[in-house]
C-alpha cells in the first residue's frame, strides 16, 4: 500500500501549478471556474486557503473547531503570485503531514469530527485536484492528474464510493463534476474520514479500503502492530471489506476496526461487523487479537465499546457474536462484555446483547 502523505500532497500541488502556470497571462477573475459560481482567481485562492487550514489543524492539534485564522493575499498579487502561495501552503501541509505522529487526530466537522494525518493529506489533495479541474475547465485547459493519486484518495476518504476503471473520472463523479455510465448524477457529496471509537485503554480505528487492501495482501495496513500481529482473522475481515468496497456496498461505520493501544499506539487486534444491521436491527460482531496481546482484557474492552456504539444507533436492536464451543477464552470475553447465550450446537454458540430498542 502506498502511504498517503507529504509526498502525495507535493505531487498534487506540483501538477496543478505546472498546468495553471501556462495560463497566468489570462484574466482569471473574468472567467467562471467550471460549474462553480466562483471565478478562477477566487477558486485558486480557495485552494491555498484549504491547504493552510489543514496544515493549521494538524500543527495546532485542534480538537474542537477550526483554528481561527484566515489566509489573505496582499493587494496587487498577480496570478503567478497566487500560484506561489499555493506552492507555499502545499509545502506547509506536506511538511506538517510528514512530521505529525500517526495517532494524532485533529478537528474536521464531517462526518465524525476528526481526521488523522492521512485524512488531512487526502482532503488537501482532493481540494487541489477538484478545484484545479474547475479552473482548467474555465480556462479551456486539459487536466488529468495521475490515476494512482486519484485511486489513493478514493480508497481513503471516499470508502462509500464504488471504485471504477478510471479513478479520475470516478473522483470527478463522486464530487459532482461528471457522469459515469450506470450511476446517477451526484448533486450533494461529502468525503468520509474514518470513524474512531474511544475506549479506556484503546481506540477503535476504522479501517479504510486502502488499509484493508494492504492488510489482505499481508501488509500492516499502516498500523504499527504488536509482535505477531495482525492475526489471520483480521486479514480475512479486511479481505471481506475490500470485496464490499469493490462491489459498491461497503458501509464504513459497519466495517472493520483496528484495536490500538493508547499507551504506545500499537495495534493489538481487529474487531468489526459482518455487515450492516439486518431488517430486524440485528448486527453481528467478530474479533481477534494478536497472541502477544491476549490475557489483558483488550478484547472485552473493545467488544463493550463497539457494542455500545452499535446499540446507540437507531437502526440497531441487538448485537450478536458467535464462537466455537471449544473456544473457552472467546466465550469468556463475550460473557464479560455483557452478552447472553441464546443458541448453540456442537459447531457454534451464539450470544446476544440487546439494546433499549431490542
Amino acid at each position: 500500500m502506498r502511504s498517503m502523505g507529504g509526498e502525495q500532497v507535493a505531487e498534487a500541488v506540483a501538477g496543478a501549478v505546472a498546468l495553471l502556470r501556462t495560463a497566468t497571462d489570462r484574466d482569471w477573475e473574468a472567467v467562471p471556474a467550471g460549474r462553480l459560481e466562483w471565478n478562477c482567481r477566487y477558486t485558486a485562492e480557495h485552494i491555498a486557503g484549504d491547504l493552510i487550514a489543514y496544515a493549521g489543524q494538524l500543527a495546532g492539534r485542534a480538537t474542537e473547531a477550526y483554528v481561527p485564522f484566515e489566509l489573505t493575499l496582499d493587494d496587487g498579487t498577480d496570478n503567478e503570485g497566487v500560484l506561489h502561495v499555493i506552492e507555499t501552503t502545499g509545502a506547509l501541509l506536506a511538511a506538517t503531514v510528514r512530521t505529525t505522529p500517526r495517532e494524532i487526530r485533529a478537528f474536521h466537522p464531517y462526518p465524525f469530527r476528526s481526521a488523522n494525518r492521512e485524512g488531512f493529506a487526502a482532503m488537501g489533495i482532493t481540494e487541489v485536484l477538484a478545484h484545479t479541474h474547475d479552473i482548467a475547465e474555465g480556462l479551456g485547459l486539459a487536466y488529468e492528474p495521475p490515476a494512482e493519486l486519484c485511486a489513493d484518495v478514493l480508497a481513503r476518504i471516499f470508502p462509500h464510493v464504488q471504485p471504477g476503471a478510471d479513478p479520475w473520472r470516478t473522483l470527478l463523479w463522486a464530487t459532482g463534476r461528471g457522469e459515469l455510465p450506470g450511476r446517477a448524477p451526484v448533486t450533494e457529496w461529502r468525503w468520509r474520514n474514518n470513524l474512531v471509537i474511544e475506549a479506556e485503554r484503546l481506540t477503535l480505528q476504522g479501517v479504510a479500503p486502502a488499509a484493508a487492501t494492504d492488510l489482505a495482501a499481508g501488509g500492516d495496513g499502516g498500523f504499527e502492530w504488536v509482535e505477531g500481529g495482525p492475526f489471520q482473522g483480521t486479514r480475512d475481515a479486511a479481505g471481506m471489506l475490500l470485496k464490499a468496497y469493490e462491489a459498491g456496498v461497503h458501509r464504513p461505520e459497519w466495517g472493520v476496526f483496528a484495536l490500538v493501544r493508547r499507551e504506545d499506539g500499537r495495534a493489538v487486534g481487529g474487531m468489526g461487523f459482518h455487515g450492516a444491521p439486518d431488517e430486524d436491527g440485528r448486527v453481528e460482531i467478530g474479533y481477534d487479537l494478536a497472541e502477544a496481546a491476549r490475557g489483558h482484557g483488550y478484547a472485552t474492552e473493545g467488544l463493550r465499546a463497539l457494542s455500545a456504539w452499535a446499540l446507540a444507533r437507531e437502526e440497531v436492536t441487538s448485537v450478536f457474536a458467535t464462537t466455537e464451543p471449544a473456544n473457552l477464552a472467546s466465550q469468556a470475553v463475550i460473557v464479560r462484555a455483557g452478552f447472553t447465550r441464546v443458541a448453540g450446537d456442537q459447531e457454534q454458540l451464539a450470544y446476544e446483547l440487546r439494546g433499549p430498542r431490542g
